[in-house]
């Protein structure tokens, strides 16, 4: 047996979903990585860390929640 895990992927809407979520529970502070994304990006979603297509893993917060349970 292999321990491989293989990913799977993010459906769209559920990792802007969840970077929503994420942004919003973290927007209290400064220099955390969802500030240093939104300031990047100026806030334009499709140049956000998890708009990777086409599994939208680009980003370890979106991936850890959905990987916990909110698959689905």
């Amino acid at each position: 047996m292999s321990d491989v895990q293989v990913e799977v992927p993010v459906p769209e809407g559920t990792a802007r979903a969840l970077c929503r979520e994420i942004r919003l529970a973290r927007s209290k502070k400064l220099f955390t990585q969802c500030w240093g994304c939104v300031r990047a990006t100026k806030g334009v979603e499709e140049r956000m860390c998890f708009f990777k297509p086409p599994d939208f893993r680009g980003c370890a917060l979106v991936n850890e929640r959905f990987d916990g349970g909110v698959r689905g």
